[in-house]
């Protein structure tokens, strides 16, 4: 608990209006987009500059006091849960564009904007944010960068990650470091900008951040390729790309998240197929016809059974919708939704669909699954009912199997939305005990006494999802 000492001290910072401890204010940042996880902060703070999250963040360190920064909470680990208390930070002052710079080709802004506001005013200006996650129309640019989003455009133009040129952080003793700048080339000491980038806010605070724009692609178009099987599909995936083809989208999406978007929708998606792929490619016009052209024979050739272009950039958007709507779709089937992100080499997509399909009829389980098939990410989600714990504990085993098996294939347990709590315990099965050690060195070197966002990323004793209440 804060004692009303420390509580004075922070709101002469923020001011009262910005310090909130009621049960109704703390419960609404008690839990985030990760089913079965909740747990109350002592107080809800929302800073309005950088030098007010270094006061805060120099009581919090003083006091042990936990700090969980935190954007819109679309995040699917648990990672913005205040589990062990404490004080959630909120960003809703902190969310301007600073600075689009047009010689430079960079934007700078502060962490609380949101993603498609960021997108929609660089490309006034001709230019393009590649990054676009499912929840871009709430997520913040601060929680992207924490979780090292992806996106449907992750195949063609990377991550996040990629698109991060420099950062403004306050460290666990309250210090504000700038790590990176505008420059195309920079090797002086090591690349802390990369190291704060999918922290998941364990190492500090983002208060501001410089990214990288492109120039806006010329043209885009969208396909859409149906099958009646599933390898097929996935074949098609790594055929693509093995002839040496990178399209900006290459999503895929089985025959019970079809019905179940198309319920959602409504837009006219095929149901009665196993599985659809959807295609896009952007650049120069050229470019563009002669790839969509080629994938277009090799879906054919991979027994495609229907191979459409959209018409116009209506249909092609609204396909994507459709694409990005899955998880709010599927969240209407069951109580509760478990969506994960097994990810694996491309060229082990079939195995992967293959693998999940076995896994779910084998415990018993519906899996629909879908998602980025063309960086080998994809998203098998399990509507279920968390009151229902005979099932749960099926559910769980069937993806602590998932996971296995995306590992035994060469993958990982996450492609892009973290490890927070709900990951934490398989995290070792990747890294392996070095790579933990070597985790926990920088952890505890950055941030000795452990308050910022504690209880994530390193795992507790259990290997079960845990509801945790305060």
């Amino acid at each position: 608990m804060i004692s009303r000492e420390v509580k004075q001290r922070l709101i002469s910072i923020v001011g009262k209006e910005n310090y909130d401890d009621s049960k109704a204010g703390r419960l609404v940042y008690s839990y985030d987009a990760t089913p079965q996880f909740q747990s109350l902060p002592d107080a809800v703070i929302a800073p309005r500059n950088t030098k007010e999250v270094s006061e805060i963040v120099k009581v919090c360190n003083e006091h042990r006091i936990p700090i969980v920064p935190r954007g819109s909470g679309t995040n699917l680990c648990a990672g913005t849960c205040p589990t062990e208390g404490g004080i959630v930070l909120i960003f809703k002052h902190m969310n301007k564009i600073l600075e689009i710079d047009e010689e430079n080709l960079t934007v700078t802004v502060q962490p609380g904007v949101i993603t498609l506001d960021l997108i929609k005013a660089v490309e006034a200006k001709g230019l393009f944010y590649p990054p676009d996650p499912s929840s871009m129309k709430i997520s913040t640019i601060g929680g992207n960068i924490n979780e090292n989003s992806g996106g449907l455009r992750g195949l063609k133009y990377g991550v996040t990650r990629d698109y991060v040129m420099a950062l403004e952080v306050v460290l666990a003793n309250g210090d504000v470091i700038r790590t990176g700048g505008k420059l195309a080339k920079d090797v002086a000491g090591y690349d802390l900008t990369r190291l704060f980038v999918g922290s998941e806010g364990t190492l500090g605070i983002i208060t501001e951040a410089t990214l990288k724009l492109i120039p806006m692609p010329e043209t885009k178009k969208t396909m859409l390729a149906l099958y009646q099987d599933l390898e097929a599909a996935a074949r098609s995936v790594s055929k693509i790309i093995a002839n040496k083809i990178i399209p900006t989208t290459l999503e895929f999406l089985d025959q019970p998240t079809l019905e179940v978007v198309e319920a959602y929708t409504q837009i006219g998606l095929p149901t009665d197929v196993k599985a659809v792929l959807l295609i896009e490619q952007d650049g120069p016009s050229e470019v563009v016809e002669r790839d969509m052209k080629k994938m277009a024979e090799i879906c054919k050739e991979e027994q495609a059974v229907s191979v459409k272009v959209a018409q116009s950039e209506a249909e092609a958007d609204a396909l994507r919708t459709a694409r990005r709507s899955a998880l709010s779709a599927l969240a209407r089937l069951k109580p509760t939704t478990i969506l994960e992100d097994a990810t694996v080499p491309r060229s082990e997509i079939a195995k992967m669909v293959k693998a999940i399909n076995e896994i779910a009829e084998k415990y018993h389980v519906k899996i629909c699954t879908f998602g980025h098939a063309g960086d080998g990410n994809l998203h098998p989600t399990c509507p279920t009912d968390a009151r229902d714990r005979e099932e749960i504990e099926r559910v769980e085993k069937a993806f602590a199997e998932i996971f296995a098996k995306a590992i035994e294939l060469g993958g990982t347990i996450t492609g892009e939305h973290g490890v927070g709590v709900m990951k934490a315990p398989y995290l070792e099965w990747k890294l392996g005990r070095e790579g933990i050690a070597a985790m926990k060195a920088i952890k505890n070197a950055l941030d000795p006494n452990n308050i910022m966002n504690p209880g994530k990323v390193f795992a507790k004793s259990t290997r079960k999802r845990v509801v945790i209440t305060r």
